[in-house]
């Protein structure tokens, strides 16, 4: 073998080598995220179940239990930009664990509460502490993975949306039906494990030189100002209506509706839940193979669809009928949730990806502060009666369909 031939032989297994590395990387990386945000959705799950035995032991209405529910997407809301914005200057590991840090307290707490406002403020300061953990995912995603993958690494980490479920309705709801408290001892032991993960499996934001330089040259007025943000916020915030709106309120609905047990509606919940998993992954799978380009049809006809899947829980009277509408209207909703949240990949700059996640995400945390605590009120003037709620989801839902058509693409 000549010099040469032995100098390319080195080099080609250098190459290999850091290959090798990086996917090693990117594997435990995903991982990681993916155990944080499987926790972050089985406590957005988790409390519309443990609500029902909470408003029993206190004696609270449906007012006042859709507030507890509400406060807790409030300080989400407020906190969203902040943590995009953090995630962008200080680097997305250290909000990442921030985040982790504060929701692992907060739930602990949650569990030794025993008044109305010690949940509705143990909510909000739980809120407080998700609000950082989207955006940094995604950036995150922004700084370790190219374009081309980063629209299926997110719809990857948004399908533990379905795990979190799977976690909820499976083991959350058992422990709701022994004791409620003992279920959010669990969720906090859970956060703390992910925030191990975290710190242990995530790689440190290296900013470059050029990175610095770019960040001088895009201010977070643009960001906030850039026409596509805005229309993605508002679509995010209806299809959170639609979304949280249902999530909220559809254990109550069962229980109430079907005269089931929580065990029961927690079984129908976490087969959903596991449909919301693979919808997601395959949401991913259209948005980068066969809708590329193509997003806003995909996602127009989703919108229509789950429109007539509401107003089918309404006329519906079948518990069989009820639960399949409800399956393909997971489906459905969750194609209109990765669309939106995975948008600012091909549209905006990899420098504002945080900052402009967090602000997304804000509409998607303001519609659900909203719907929980707006249709509890609406639950309650119309005697218990769930058929307003899903009309209005109905006619949010389309709407969301109509505003992303006004997204401006690149011809």
């Amino acid at each position: 073998m000549s010099v040469s031939q032995g100098t390319i032989k080195k080099q080609s297994e250098a190459k290999l080598s850091v290959s090798k590395e990086k996917n090693t990387g990117g594997v435990l990386l995903t991982t990681a995220l993916m155990a944080g945000y499987s926790m972050i959705y089985m406590d957005k799950n988790m409390i519309s179940t443990a609500i029902i035995p909470i408003a029993e032991q206190f004696h609270l209405t449906t007012s006042q239990t859709g507030l507890i529910m509400s406060l807790f997407f409030l300080g989400y809301s407020l906190m969203q930009i902040p943590g995009g914005w953090l995630a962008d200057r200080i680097g997305y590991k250290k909000v990442l664990m921030l985040s982790l840090s504060l929701i692992t307290i907060f739930s602990f707490a949650f569990g030794l509460a025993g008044s109305l406002l010690m949940f509705i403020l143990i909510r909000f300061l739980a809120g407080i502490g998700h609000a950082g953990y989207p955006p940094s995912c995604s950036k995150g995603i922004a700084e370790n993975f190219p374009k081309t993958r980063r629209t299926f690494i997110q719809s990857l980490i948004l399908s533990t949306s379905g795990i979190g479920g799977i976690f909820a309705f499976v083991i959350g709801a058992r422990l709701i039906d022994l004791n409620w408290q003992y279920a959010y001892y669990a969720l906090g032991t859970f956060f703390a494990i992910a925030l191990l993960m975290v710190a242990l499996l995530v790689p440190n934001s290296q900013p470059t030189a050029k990175t610095k330089i770019e960040k001088k040259q895009v201010s977070f007025k643009s960001v906030i100002s850039n026409r596509n943000v805005i229309i993605l916020f508002v679509a995010m915030l209806l299809a959170n209506v639609a979304f949280y709106g249902n999530m909220s309120w559809l254990p109550t609905f069962l229980k109430t509706k079907f005269a089931l047990s929580i065990s029961t509606v927690g079984i129908i919940l976490a087969v959903n839940a596991i449909g919301g998993t693979l919808a997601s992954i395959f949401a991913g799978v259209l948005l980068t193979k066969y809708f590329a380009g193509k997003e806003k049809l995909l996602l127009m006809v989703c919108s229509v669809l789950s429109s007539l899947l509401f107003l089918g829980l309404v006329l519906s009277n079948s518990l069989a009928l009820s639960i399949a509408f409800l399956y393909v209207l997971t489906f459905l909703l969750t194609t209109i949730f990765v669309g939106i949240f995975s948008w600012p990949h091909k549209i905006l700059p990899e420098k504002v990806i945080g900052s402009s996640i967090g602000i997304v995400n804000t509409g998607g945390t303001l519609g659900g502060f909203i719907a929980p605590m707006a249709f509890g009120a609406l639950i309650s003037m119309a005697g218990g009666s769930f058929s307003i709620v899903f009309i209005t989801l109905a006619i949010a839902v389309v709407i969301c369909g109509l505003v992303l058509l006004t997204v401006k693409t690149e011809k």
